[in-house]
């Protein structure tokens, strides 16, 4: 027994050495950089420009002829009348329609060229809600600090920081070493077409990209438990994306003589099941990056965790399952979204149906989405039909992180936000960048806002709102990445 109880005590010794040294060898990822120097912008003329942009309801549609319409066209003029200097030197090509492409030739053109995005087309506002908003939806209201209104933050901010580095860029005479793309998709929130149509152009002409910035992270206060200081949350890839209509088709009849399950009962059954069992989780892809470059960030504890994953992955996967958020990064999603069966409470339903939207992991398919569907519902008499409501789409391919475009994108966050780390990041959602990845696989997204964890919550919902201090980093940010994008290569962490 004394013999065992050794053994163990030994054992144990070797584990905690081996977490020990694996724990103390961690070294932080940020690039050791000072501050940029401080550029001065006119805070309050930049406001205003975003403002009058926000009043102009460049609102998605599915309707096309809404989108070659007044705004969109009025949006364009708007632009044109804010920022002279750009709209000179720039060549400005308008794409799909609506879709706006511009082109800053560099000292260098033989260089590939840096691709920054946003986009023009903002979500409508839910009916019935605007009595809500603390300022009109569409008034573009300045108060308190902020920008207030639809697309301040999603994402006509990302636009106006943009051509506000631009413009002020032109005014002191500099000029990019490398060329210089700006692409302004009209229907984002629709699928975009309008990026389709831009990546189609520029492969077309054989243009050489680099790297590509869109929207889709942003520097984050309060993002992960344990981590005082905000985190620059780069995306590097996308979740796909997957509904099925589910339905079930039987014998009608009267209540009176129902039989041991309707119509709703079974497909009730079979969403359950696929509630019950989701697909598999796992810490990889982006989300084994985020861990890999948080984990020189935190505090002991949860620093062994971190550098030990062959260990305590399985702990950490159970402790992120527990939280919508966290668990969204661990696997492909299950969201019951529309359900419909009955006409009147003494009449069996002859049918019954419901929407399953899946939102796919980096590593999963559609293909793999739709064998486990077929698999846990397990009922012949359900119908299943993927992809009848929108076009499945599979995850993004995952861009590199050890790489001189993301290593700028770090040391430009560290230049402009001084102690603030870039981590890698998987967008849950779909942004312009995906329609790019023929054309680089350098494909990042952050938006380069300071957001507590509440006002995320605003993106797409009421009060949207951009603070007139987060818009003026973002230009300075833009500016600093530009100057930045010179061949030489950012100094390595």
């Amino acid at each position: 027994m004394r013999r065992i109880a050794g053994l163990a005590a030994v054992a144990l010794a070797l584990l905690l050495l081996v977490l020990g040294i694996r724990t103390a060898a961690l070294g932080s990822r940020r690039p050791a950089v000072a501050a940029a120097p401080v550029v001065v912008i006119d805070e309050a003329a930049a406001a205003r420009r975003l403002a009058g942009g926000l009043r102009l309801r460049t609102v998605s549609t599915e309707d096309r002829a809404a989108a070659l319409g007044a705004q969109f066209e009025a949006f364009r003029a708007y632009l044109e009348r804010s920022y002279p200097r750009l709209h000179a030197a720039l060549s400005r090509e308008l794409v799909d329609g609506a879709s706006l492409l511009y082109t800053w030739k560099g000292r260098q053109p033989e260089l590939p060229a840096l691709l920054l995005l946003a986009h023009q087309d903002v979500v409508p506002v839910e009916a019935g809600t605007e009595a809500s908003w603390a300022h009109p939806p569409f008034e573009g209201v300045i108060d308190a600090g902020y920008v207030w209104g639809r697309g301040a933050a999603d994402d006509k901010g990302n636009l106006f920081a943009i051509l506000e580095a631009v413009e002020g860029l032109l005014a002191e005479g500099f000029t990019p070493e490398r060329t210089l793309l700006l692409g302004f998709g009209h229907d984002e929130e629709v699928g975009g077409e309008g990026a389709q149509a831009i990546a189609a152009r520029l492969a077309s002409r054989g243009d050489a990209i680099e790297s590509v910035l869109d929207e889709g992270g942003a520097i984050v206060q309060g993002a992960v438990p344990g981590v005082a200081t905000p985190l620059a949350m780069i995306g590097t890839a996308e979740k796909g994306s997957l509904t099925i209509d589910l339905s079930v088709e039987i014998e009608g009849g009267h209540s009176s003589t129902p039989p041991r399950h309707t119509a709703i009962g079974i497909l009730a059954a079979a969403l359950t099941r696929l509630e019950a069992n989701p697909m598999p989780g796992r810490i990889a892809g982006p989300t084994r990056g985020m861990a890999d470059r948080l984990a020189p960030e935190l505090g002991l504890p949860f620093r062994v965790v971190l550098a030990n994953l062959w260990l305590f992955g399985p702990v950490l996967e159970l402790a992120m399952a527990g939280q919508p958020p966290l668990d969204a990064l661990l696997r492909t999603t299950t969201a019951v979204t529309i359900a419909s069966g009955g006409v009147k409470e003494n009449v069996l339903p002859a049918r019954a149906s419901a929407v399953v939207n899946f939102r796919i992991l980096p590593g999963d398919t559609v293909e793999d989405v739709v064998a486990h569907v077929r698999r846990v519902v397990g009922d012949e008499r359900i119908q299943i039909q993927p992809g009848v409501r929108s076009t499945p789409r599979n995850p993004t391919p995952e861009s590199p992180v050890d790489d001189p475009s993301f290593a700028r994108l770090a040391l430009t966050v560290g230049e402009i936000f001084p102690g603030v780390p870039a981590v890698p990041f998987l967008v849950l959602g779909g942004t312009d960048a995906r329609h790019y990845a023929e054309l680089t696989p350098r494909l990042y997204r952050l938006s380069p806002f300071l957001f507590e964890m509440g006002d995320l919550k605003r993106v797409h919902g009421t009060d949207e709102r951009l603070s007139i201090a987060s818009l003026a980093d973002g230009v300075r940010f833009f500016r600093r990445l530009i100057e930045n994008s010179a061949p030489a290569q950012p100094p390595s962490p």
